[in-house]
């Protein structure tokens, strides 16, 4: 049976949401799922979109919950319980307004480090040990609460360093799938 792998884009549901600083993990698995040359389609178990690759014999899973942000766990924990799919082989990805724009880290483990999406999915599936990828979208300027800063718009100027990062985190993905979790992060993080 061939491996199966999860790479969740954490972000919020609706169009008011779409291009939003809170949504880069959305944006991750869009661009992923375009590597693929995959599309999304309706998960009808849970609030999700998903698409469904394969490289090297390995299923790959694009999921975007459709859930809020903060209850992403339910969905991806369903997800993974559903396929069976162990939370070695799971990639989350979402924003991190303390990672300056264009930037991106790879993490095996640890807390959700105040990601609400990532806590809930820590508590769903009964552990730390998942991978996650952050996409920079900071610094927060002094005149922005953290709220509204994270549902702000990207400027024209900061358009191009957000896609540079997108494109590095594609390529940390694939890297996950296709040579495990140390080289994804050895390759991530060096940038």
């Amino acid at each position: 049976m061939a491996d199966i792998f999860l790479i969740a884009g954490l972000g919020n549901p609706g169009k008011e949401y779409a291009a939003t600083r809170h949504n880069a993990g959305f944006m991750a698995a869009d661009i992923i799922a375009a590597h693929f040359d995959v599309g999304f389609t309706p998960w009808a178990r849970a609030k999700a979109d998903y698409a469904k690759a394969e490289s090297g014999g390995k299923i790959i899973y694009i999921l975007k919950p459709m859930a809020y942000m903060n209850l992403s766990g339910s969905v991806v924990s369903a997800f993974a319980n559903f396929y069976k799919i162990p939370p070695k082989n799971i990639l989350v990805i979402f924003d991190d307004m303390s990672l300056p724009l264009g930037a991106a880290r790879m993490r095996a483990s640890g807390s959700a480090g105040g990601q609400n999406g990532m806590k809930h999915i820590i508590e769903q599936l009964g552990t730390q040990d998942i991978a996650r990828l952050r996409i920079g979208i900071g610094p927060r300027p002094d005149y922005f609460d953290g709220r509204d800063f994270v549902l702000s718009r990207f400027s024209a100027a900061e358009k191009p360093l957000l896609e540079a990062a997108l494109e590095r985190v594609q390529k940390a993905a694939k890297d996950f799938v296709d040579a495990g979790l140390d080289i994804a992060m050895n390759n991530a993080n060096r940038q």
